[in-house]
């Protein structure tokens, strides 16, 4: 097997625990000695044993003199519940380190490897360097912009509609499509949506899969005028205790004042937010609300779920984003698409150029 192959295994490791990690990236391990796979680990969930960590209590042999394959940077600091990985590495004698990409974090960013090469550890980096950035998209952005990584999602007609002209909008899409939303859900530590979405649907923003054994994400709810219904689900059901209201008025209703900011600017709960470690934001919203997060260029990633029909008049996914030049427009890149039931999905990153929202 080459370097590229033991990477993707780590990847697939990796990826085991996507959705239990936040905020933490998904990371795998694999111990190579004497050409021979000896064994593997991953990082399960936050404050649980690094990937390396579990790798090496995993095996069943001593791995002085071996290769250890990780897709990202040992982290080499002392700032977290759990042991640096560099430092154990070291400890552990290993001849060879190998891995995808540099950790961004500001503690470790290179100093993982200086580390292990002051030790006489032989280190190989940037191996799959894209793949690696996309398995971990959301932590590699957060880490570098200092704000939650945002993911807007929306049920469409082919014509781009999202609802008829009264506002009707269920179901567009049929019954595959929406269970696969619900896996979306899991992926994501929070659900954002506006005010006018809590007063129209009187959503419960959870995850809804039978034997749903993880975390229920963060119901978060941006709001000019602070009036919200009191009695829907977000602020009285079983886990009002994991919904955040930002607002820019107060609210007329008694809730945990540390479940309530104030706000004068969109990126004031971004701010909040990411100083929260909620850094994985599934957007599921109304279009003035996804108009005001594409102007001021906060969309990273977004989904469609296309049903193959026609609308017409109706409501639009965007409105006023009224560009001057065609060039202008934001595009779609690194594109993934398939069938899903009778409905198309399509999913990329956002790509916008600097005169997009030019004010």
């Amino acid at each position: 097997m080459t370097n590229e192959d033991y990477i993707r295994k780590t990847f697939e490791l990796a990826s085991k625990a996507h959705g239990s990690t936040w905020p933490n990236p998904m990371v795998g391990a694999v111990i190579v000695k004497d050409g021979r796979i000896i064994s593997e680990g991953f990082h399960q969930k936050k404050g649980g044993d690094h990937a390396e960590l579990d790798a090496i209590k995993k095996a069943k042999e001593s791995i002085q003199g071996a290769t250890v394959y990780v897709n990202l940077e040992p982290c080499c600091h002392t700032n977290k519940s759990t042991p640096p990985c560099s430092q154990r590495l070291i400890q552990e004698g290993v001849k060879k380190v190998v891995f995808c990409n540099i950790d961004p974090n500001e503690n470790v960013n290179g100093k993982g490897i200086e580390l292990l090469r002051s030790h006489g550890i032989e280190v190989i980096h940037g191996i799959l360097n894209e793949e690696g950035e996309r398995l971990n998209e959301v932590f590699f952005l957060s880490e570098r912009l200092k704000r939650p990584f945002i993911h807007f999602k929306a049920a469409t007609s082919l014509d781009g509609k999202i609802a008829l002209p009264s506002g009707e909008s269920k179901w567009i899409t049929g019954e595959e499509a929406r269970f696969d939303v619900q896996k979306l859900r899991a992926l994501h530590q929070g659900i954002l949506v506006g005010g006018e979405t809590v007063r129209k649907d009187n959503p419960k923003l959870t995850v809804r899969i039978p034997h749903f054994e993880g975390i229920q994400p963060w119901r978060i709810v941006l709001t000019k005028s602070g009036k919200l219904p009191k009695d829907h689900h977000l602020f009285q059901d079983e886990f009002k205790h994991r919904t955040l209201i930002y607002t820019q008025s107060n609210i007329d209703f008694i809730f945990p004042e540390d479940q309530v900011v104030k706000i004068t600017h969109l990126k004031d709960a971004m701010n909040d937010l990411y100083q929260k470690r909620i850094i994985n934001i599934l957007l599921e919203c109304g279009a003035g609300l996804a108009s005001a997060f594409m102007k001021e260029n906060l969309i990273d990633r977004i989904s469609l779920y296309q049903n193959p029909s026609f609308i017409g008049a109706g409501k639009d996914l965007f409105t006023e984003l009224n560009f001057s030049k065609l060039e202008n427009r934001p595009f779609i890149t690194n594109i993934e698409t398939q069938w899903i039931g009778n409905d198309h999905y399509i999913t990329g990153r956002i790509k916008c150029s600097q005169d997009s929202f030019k004010k």
